[in-house]
Formats: C-alpha cells, sequence, structure tokens
C-alpha cells in the first residue's frame, strides 16, 4: 500500500508539473540515485535520465514548478496528528564567481577557519518545514523561495508562514531561530492563525505589563525592565521546574509571563529560561532563552523539549547542499535557481514517502540503522524506481525520419565548389609576341 501511494503521489505531480515535465521527472530521479558528482551535466550520464546532457539545463529553463500546487499537495501526505510542528530558517546560496548573475546580496555563511568574516555574496533562501517527528534529521519542507534584494529575512519568513497557515487543516506549532526572535517579526506575525516559540538572544530587553492607571497624566505603555543578561532585574518566576533528562543531564526551567518587547508592547509574551546544571545544581552552561507568543501554551515539562526539534531544519540545509547537489550547478539566472530550487522539496517528500518499505544499503564504512534517514533512503532509491518505475514520457528524436537502423551508417555526400569557366576570349598571340 506504501508503495502504491508513493506511486500515486509521482503520478499526482506529474500531472501538475507543467511545461518541461519529463525532462524534470528524469533530472529529479537521476539526483536522488547520484550520490556525487563532479558537474551538474554529469547527471545526464545516470541510467535513470534517457535524454541528451543538454537537457539537464534546458529542463531548468523550460520548466515551471507550480509553488503553491506543490505545497498544497504536500499537505495531503500528511497523516491526522494532534499537532502540526513548523520550522522556519533561511539559508545562503554562495555565488562570489558569479559576477554577472542579477540580484546578488550580501547573506550570512559561516567559514571554517577562525577569524574569517562569515559573509558571503550570492542568494538567500527562506524555508519553512514541517518537522514530522519527535527525533532525528527529517525535515519535509512546503515551501523554499528565494529572498530577493527588496525583502528581508523576517518578512519572507511572514508571508510563507500565512500561505502555509492558511492551508493547514489545524493550528500549528512554529519554531524559530533568534534572529526571528525580535519585535517586528511578532508583529508581522500577529494575525496568522499559528502558536510561536522563539529563540531571543541573551541581551535583549522586555518589559513587564504596564501598571493600573492610577488617572494622572498619561498611561505607562511599558512596566518593569527585564534585562536578559542583568539577574538583578528578574523578579520570583511564575512558575519552576526541574527535570533530569537521558541526554541533556539535570535541566532548570523557569517561567515568567505576561512580557513584552519595547516595539510590540500589544502582543504580550510568555518567557523561558533554560539552563542546563551540574550534580551540586549550580548553573553549568549558559541559559537559553525562549519566547511563547500563542493561545494556549503546552506544559513546560514538554515545551522545553520542543524547541530542540527546530534543529531538523539545519539538516536539510545540509542534506539539500550535499547530497541533492543543490549549490552545484552554475545558474545564469535567478529564475533558474528558483525553478531548481523547488525541486528540492519534492524530492525530499518523495524520499519520506518512500522511508518504510526500502531496506537499508549502507556503504562498506557505514554502520547499519534501524531508523533511516533521508541520506540512506536516497541509496536505496534506484530499487525503488525499478519496482515502481516514472510516469514520465521516453523521449522521442527530433526530425521526420524514423531514424537509421543500429549498426548502420549513414554516407554523406560531398560536394566540392565548381569552377567557372571563363568567358572572355583569349587573345590571339601574333607572331611577334610569340
Amino acid at each position: 500500500m506504501t508503495l502504491e501511494k508513493l506511486k500515486q503521489f509521482r503520478t499526482g505531480v506529474y500531472t501538475i508539473l507543467g511545461k518541461a515535465k519529463d525532462a524534470l521527472f528524469d533530472l529529479m530521479d537521476a539526483v536522488l540515485v547520484t550520490r556525487s558528482v563532479y558537474s551538474f551535466a554529469e547527471l545526464s550520464v545516470s541510467p535513470v535520465f534517457r535524454r541528451q546532457w543538454s537537457s539537464v539545463y534546458e529542463a531548468i529553463q523550460d520548466g515551471n514548478p507550480p509553488r503553491t500546487e506543490l505545497m498544497k499537495l504536500y499537505i495531503k501526505q500528511l497523516t491526522p496528528r494532534e499537532q502540526i510542528l513548523l520550522a522556519g530558517d533561511h539559508t545562503a546560496w554562495a555565488r562570489p564567481d558569479a559576477r554577472t548573475l542579477r540580484e546578488r546580496t550580501f547573506e550570512h555563511l559561516a567559514h571554517p577557519m577562525s577569524g574569517a568574516k562569515p559573509v558571503t555574496i550570492g542568494q538567500g533562501y527562506s524555508t519553512i518545514a514541517i518537522i514530522p517527528e519527535t527525533e532525528g534529521s527529517w525535515a519535509l519542507p512546503l515551501l523554499h523561495e528565494r529572498i530577493n534584494s527588496f525583502e528581508n529575512p523576517i518578512a519572507k519568513a511572514a508571508a510563507q508562514l500565512k500561505l502555509v497557515c492558511e492551508n493547514l487543516p489545524t493550528r500549528p506549532i512554529s519554531l524559530w531561530d533568534a534572529e526571528y526572535g525580535c519585535a517586528s517579526f511578532v508583529k508581522q506575525t500577529a494575525d496568522i492563525a499559528a502558536d510561536k516559540l522563539m529563540r531571543v538572544r541573551s541581551n535583549r530587553l522586555l518589559y513587564s505589563a504596564p501598571p493600573v492607571y492610577g488617572g494622572h497624566g498619561r498611561p505607562r505603555i511599558h512596566g518593569d525592565k527585564f534585562k536578559l543578561n542583568d539577574s538583578t532585574t528578574w523578579w520570583i518566576p511564575d512558575q519552576k521546574l526541574e527535570v533530569i533528562d537521558s541526554k541533556m543531564g539535570r535541566m532548570s526551567i523557569h517561567l515568567w509571563c505576561n512580557l513584552h518587547f519595547q516595539q510590540s508592547s500589544q502582543h504580550s509574551m510568555n518567557l523561558i529560561q533554560i539552563q542546563r546544571l551540574d550534580e551540586l545544581g549550580q548553573p553549568k552552561t549558559k541559559p537559553l532563552w525562549l519566547v511563547w507568543v500563542g493561545i494556549e501554551m503546552s506544559p513546560l515539562s514538554e515545551l522545553w523539549r520542543l524547541y530542540f526539534r527546530r534543529f531538523a531544519i539545519d539538516h536539510w540545509y545540509r542534506f539539500a547542499k550535499q547530497r541533492l547537489h543543490w549549490t552545484l550547478p552554475n545558474l545564469s539566472t535567478p529564475e533558474q535557481c528558483e525553478r531548481w530550487s523547488d525541486l528540492l522539496p519534492l524530492m525530499t517528500w518523495e524520499l519520506w514517502s518512500a522511508r518504510d518499505f526500502v531496506t537499508d544499503n549502507p556503504l562498506p564504512w557505514q554502520k547499519p540503522k534501524p531508523k533511516l534517514s533521508p541520506g540512506r533512503v536516497a541509496q536505496a532509491m534506484g530499487e525503488v524506481f525499478a519496482a515502481i518505475g516514472t510516469p514520465a514520457q521516453a523521449p522521442k528524436p527530433r526530425g521526420k525520419s524514423p531514424g537509421w537502423p543500429e549498426g548502420q551508417t549513414r554516407t554523406r555526400r560531398i560536394r566540392y565548389p565548381t569552377v567557372k569557366k571563363s568567358t572572355t576570349k583569349p587573345k590571339k598571340q601574333t607572331q611577334q609576341s610569340a
């Protein structure tokens, strides 16, 4: 039944993929069965790619995957669950050598060398994905879009979250990194039907709710200051909890209710502090600060673990760049980059649909795993394609002639240039000239 479901999913994608869908399907299958390549054109030598090497680039140039329709198709693949968990973030596609590429922007990119500036020039992409499991590296992208030069990551993420929540069956919980833990993101997502759990930086300044109006002067907007890096400004938390986790050890969780940013005083939040403790109960590491913005907050014993599931989207970025060859092609226009990027969520959902019935096929230096990661599922996709086939049509040769039989060569007629005869008569030689 699962194998038939995957086949139906691929057929549904094929019907809505649009122009150049046959070549795009062959390209995606070639990516899934090819572990490593040196150039993008090398995908054409894959046994599942049945076209010429130039069709690799022509498929991206001519195709136009419908992004919104594909997102709705992804949502239909979800099984009924109690709570949908989303994670949002953005990453960089470095293109420092593409000087003719339009709309390049400066992006943050961490370098392995210490002391190097974490800045590159290229394109930024914003992603919002479903986190389907409590543990592991699976993240299922719903939208993976380029941030153009007129947008910023916060505004792009807010627009993506709004579009996704309008098509989800239930109200989700969304997880965000410290870049989105600010007043601008809170105000731009205030009217979206989604709860938000965001990390905030330790140098943030929050305020409590204002006191009751005394009847004299202008009513106060802010209450007492709450500096995250100054413990003297903290007051008694509304709730305390201490747990012992099997992986992280002894944990201390504190909760303060009804705080807000200075620029978003009308939007109340709950502040959560998570800190690891040693055997004596002393702080072992720096605290992790989270804020909750939503209707009904989950119990504190469950909420503190919820944020750590956000890191699955970081694993997906690494998987897309290394295994799905996202940043490999040197495409010449932003439109081609967007079309190629729209195929990455589609390939990830194919791997997710095939995870239950593939057998682990580890490399000689890999250990067997009972629970397969996206990379392990991709190593076994060749057997899956051999079983279910492809909805893409076989290529047709160009021209009206059916082609020459195998083993025969076509002789070419060579035309030599003709020499024009002179029309002028030669002069008669006189006896004296002779």
